[in-house]
């Protein structure tokens, strides 16, 4: 087997539960080199370390698997692993049936992430080794999930960094051209062939409950929609109104949609529009809103953009508590890994003085527990989510 040998320290990380090696940590590779392949990794003084996927292309050059010698190429490992994954999400979710199955590290299968949709399965093959093993973990997924259907969603830059093509393929069975994913008792169509990540989003419902209650009788803004997810749960629990803007005309009529079929479109409407615009339009109208949502896609893409990001984020935020009517409640968020948790708050005090608002932070929100953090990875939490209060 392929044998990796670390640079002197360079083992520190990896041993307190990492699970990265970055290839300017390696001191001398010796065996088979190609992408993907099992690999022994060993500190400098030659002390066993663990095995995992090693990737000589990929800046990321090897993924720990296992901290034992056991053979993680063959079925039974997968089918172990993903037992495990399915266990905590049975314990969390007794009910759910849509929900992320697989959330790569986390679940301590570097690399793969499976979104679990009723009947059918979405996946995503993010490492060089896990795409050379997708017959062994359809077979496992087959035999634990029972599926009618498996789909690739690989049309992810992030497989370019591993020398992967982006794609999109069936790996199994059949799936039609529209799923339903059940939610806090509400109903959405999916399409796992083109929707956004895995087809859904599935990160946010525990979230979505933050609107319980403060939107009973309330004018709703919900800025960049996407689908309706936030703008439906708010009219399902007593919202007066609801408005709902995205760019996207294809979100904004799947979000009408969503909103005829949950039974509250009399109170829902959405706008095809640029967020940043609106928001300046609505302020000059003398609108006001008792609940506004701002949950915009990444903006931070690399550390590169960050100060532009930045920007992005104290803009829309300060928009929205502009609008806020007295007492009036912001659901803010961020899905950006490399905007941490602090920097985002402080963004939000400094929206809050450019605004002209005394704000109080009400409560602080993650991913939903499908998608666990690794204590010891930071980078598997990347969602944050604050409710605010305009006093």
């Amino acid at each position: 087997m392929t044998r990796i040998t670390l640079n002197k320290n360079e083992d520190r990380r990896i041993k307190t539960g990492h699970p990265w090696v970055f290839s300017n940590e390696i001191r001398e590779v010796s065996g088979d080199r190609a992408a993907g392949i099992s690999a022994e990794l060993y500190d400098a003084a030659g002390g066993f370390i663990g095995i995992g996927h090693y990737n000589p292309h990929s800046l990321i050059a090897f993924r720990l698997l296992s901290r034992q010698r056991v053979d993680i190429d063959g079925l039974a490992f997968f089918e172990g692993r993903i037992l495990a994954a399915l266990s905590h999400r049975q314990a969390r979710y007794p009910e759910m049936t849509t929900f992320r199955a697989i959330y790569g590290e986390s679940d301590f299968l570097p690399g793969l992430v499976v979104d679990k949709y009723g009947d059918y399965l979405s996946v995503q093959f993010l490492s060089a080794g896990m795409d050379c093993r997708r017959e062994q973990i359809v077979s496992a997924l087959r035999s634990v999930l029972a599926p009618l259907g498996i789909i690739a969603r690989n049309d992810v830059a992030v497989r370019k960094l591993e020398g992967l093509d982006e794609t999109v393929e069936m790996l199994w069975g059949e799936i039609p051209d529209q799923v339903e994913m059940v939610e806090n008792c509400l109903r959405f169509q999916v399409s796992l062939r083109d929707g956004q990540k895995t087809g859904g989003f599935l990160d946010q419902k525990q979230n979505h409950l933050l609107l319980r209650g403060i939107s009973d009788g309330k004018k709703v803004l919900d800025c960049f929609c996407y689908t309706g997810g936030w703008a439906v749960h708010a009219a399902a629990f007593g919202a007066q109104s609801v408005l709902g803007i995205d760019i996207s005309a294809r979100a904004v009529g799947q979000a009408s949609s969503h909103a005829k079929q949950n039974k509250v479109s009399d109170r829902v409407r959405f706008e095809e529009i640029d967020a940043f615009e609106r928001l300046r339009s609505l302020y000059q109208e003398g609108e006001r809103f008792g609940v506004i949502v701002m949950d915009p896609p990444a903006f931070v893409k690399s550390r590169k953009n960050i100060a532009e990001a930045t920007k992005g984020y104290l803009t829309i935020n300060r928009r929205a508590l502009e609008l806020l009517e007295p007492g009036g409640y912001l659901i803010t968020c961020s899905c950006s890994y490399l905007m941490g948790r602090e920097a985002f708050r402080d963004v939000l005090i400094q929206a809050a003085r450019l605004a002209k608002r005394e704000v109080r932070l009400v409560d602080t929100c993650s991913q939903a527990a499908d998608h666990p953090v690794l204590l010891s990875f930071p980078e598997s939490e990347y969602l944050k989510c604050s409710l605010l209060q305009a006093v």
